[in-house]
């Protein structure tokens, strides 16, 4: 048998130990290694969160900076506008005050005759007024003073351009003055003499029967020839209501010459005339209603001045001229 080296036991236990000593170390690396891989994930999470969190503070910044942006731009906007009107408003300013003072200075300026073209205003304004009181009212006097009124204005203006005006407004005085009553009033007047002067049912016949000869009386008395295509009403029903149709169309024609409707007035007062052959066969009675009728035909509603307005009308004239 032999006996075991000495020496080699020495060297088995010293290569377990380097063995182990290595183990340890690679599980003390690995442990490192593993707590420093742990931590540094850690410190990555952390960081991203970090980040996102700082990144969700950048957008909630800029989108309310872009709010504020907005909102400047809005009010921008408004501003703008409102210094628009502003702008407008002082341009309209300036125009007004330099019209007002173009105005004050036509007024002041003594070539221009401010208080004269006032003068010769009120006399235009006179002058249609009394123009129109004539046409319409019929008011002659109240033409009359109108124009006397706008004769007296006219003298203050010291105008020698003005001297065929008031040559021409002399002439228009005269012609008022010339003229007689509204034609209106004596048509009416008439009218209405003509519908109270109308006579009864049997004033017409007994005036024919008057102006008959003495057989034509005697026999009338018994027996009364009438033409059998005369169209005089007989039945007491029928004379009422020709006579109310009567009466009615000189209301119309009072009517029409209340408004100066010359047309309307030939129409009722013909339909009158028809209802009064209607009413009454042919006698002197009825003959002198035909021609009271007539003359009331003939009768004008308005007055004829050819000169009126002519002094308005050159005034106007030389209004425009200057």
């Amino acid at each position: 048998m032999t006996s075991p080296d000495p020496t080699s036991a020495p060297r088995s236990g010293s290569g377990r130990g380097g063995f182990v000593f290595a183990l340890v170390v690679l599980a003390a690396l690995a442990v490192a290694g593993w707590y420093g891989w742990r931590a540094w994930s850690a410190r990555d999470a952390a960081m991203r969160r970090t980040f996102a969190e700082q990144a969700d503070a950048l957008d909630a910044r800029l989108d309310a900076l872009r709010g504020e942006q907005r909102a400047q731009s809005l009010r921008m906007q408004q501003d703008e506008a409102t210094n628009r009107v502003l702008r407008e408003e002082l341009i309209g300013l300036g125009q007004r005050s330099a019209l007002i003072e173009q105005t004050v200075e036509k007024l002041a300026d003594p070539d221009r005759h401010g208080a004269q073209a006032l003068f010769l205003d009120e006399t235009a304004l006179l002058l249609a007024t009394g123009q129109q009181r004539l046409q319409l009212a019929g008011d002659l006097d109240g033409a009359r003073r109108a124009y006397a009124i706008a004769a007296t204005l006219l003298e203050r203006v010291d105008d020698p351009k003005l001297l065929d005006l008031r040559q021409t407004l002399l002439q228009e005085r005269n012609a008022l003055d010339a003229l007689g009553a509204d034609p209106r009033a004596a048509a009416l007047r008439e009218l209405a003499g003509f519908a109270a002067s109308l006579p009864g049912d049997g004033a017409v016949a007994n005036d024919r029967d008057a102006n008959s000869p003495w057989w034509q009386r005697l026999l009338s008395r018994i027996v009364r020839v009438q033409p059998s295509n005369a169209a005089i009403a007989t039945d007491p029903v029928d004379r009422r209501n020709a006579r109310s149709a009567l009466e009615l169309e000189l209301t119309l024609a009072r009517a029409a010459a209340e408004r100066r409707d010359a047309a309307a007035w030939h129409e009722a007062l013909d339909r009158a005339n028809a209802w009064l052959h209607r009413l009454w066969p042919d006698s002197p009675q009825r003959k002198t209603l035909e021609a009271r009728l007539a003359a009331l035909r003939a009768m004008p509603l308005a007055t004829s001045n050819p000169v009126l307005g002519t002094t308005l009308q050159q005034l106007q004239a030389l209004r425009s001229a200057r």
